[in-house]
């Protein structure tokens, strides 16, 4: 990852979430590996997504990582009316405008827009490295972020997004709610289903990169590998 300047209120338990050691998953792997296949015969869009994690400033000695039982992370998912990714969990974020200074721009923007959130009081702390997506041929950095004063957000747009939701931490990383998902050609992604959402791919593989760097995690069940289009009708949604 790469490191950005801060005023150094970020929480104890949160900055091994910038750890540039970070063990990526399969996912993020794959992501990488296609971009290198793709940048030789195209140019990819750029985008940004903001990893906006809040919480207690003071970590909870007896929780893994120091992990405060009040942290959160927020996800919105798509509309299911759009062209690509329908119904899909994601962090908010997209594409670069001309007028956007650099990825954490772009990342905040977005999120205001998608989510109403008010830019003061998120202190970006850390960017991964960028990730390609072959659908939308769009190549993504993730700008991991600090919520110091979280405030109320909300569906801008319902033609955009279906739901905008801050999801426990603790309940993303709760064993029974963490497997594998394979999709039709044998892709897998880590999952996470919390809340009526399935989180997977990028957005899952982004979340489980981060828990593992970060100390969060708690022992699950890595051979539970389940199909995704199942995964994806348990909880409503199809690909």
């Amino acid at each position: 990852m790469t490191d950005i300047p801060t005023s150094g209120g970020i929480p104890k338990w949160l900055r091994r979430a910038a750890d540039p050691n970070t063990d990526v998953s399969d996912t993020l792997t794959l992501a990488r590996a296609l971009r290198r296949a793709m940048i030789a015969n195209s140019t990819p869009r750029q985008a940004a997504v903001l990893v906006l994690f809040s919480g207690s400033p003071e970590p909870d000695p007896d929780a893994p990582g120091g992990l405060p039982a009040d942290a959160d992370v927020l996800l919105t998912q798509r509309a299911s009316t759009m062209r690509q990714h329908r119904g899909q969990v994601a962090f908010p974020g997209g594409a670069v405008d001309p007028g956007d200074s650099g990825p954490i721009d772009t990342a905040l923007r977005e999120a205001c827009e998608e989510t109403g959130l008010a830019r003061d009081g998120v202190e970006p702390f850390a960017m991964l490295p960028k990730l390609f997506v072959p659908p939308s041929r769009f190549d993504v950095t993730p700008v991991v972020a600090y919520w110091h004063t979280p405030r109320e957000v909300r569906v801008v747009n319902h033609g955009e997004t279906e739901r905008v939701v801050r999801v426990p931490l603790a309940d993303l990383l709760e064993p029974a709610n963490r497997f594998m998902v394979r999709g039709s050609v044998g892709y897998q992604s880590p999952a996470f289903q919390v809340d009526g959402l399935l989180v997977w791919g990028l957005t899952g593989g982004i979340l489980a990169g981060i828990c593992k760097a970060a100390g969060w995690e708690r022992e699950w069940d890595h051979s539970d590998v389940r199909d995704l289009e199942t995964a994806l009708a348990a909880v409503g949604m199809t690909l």
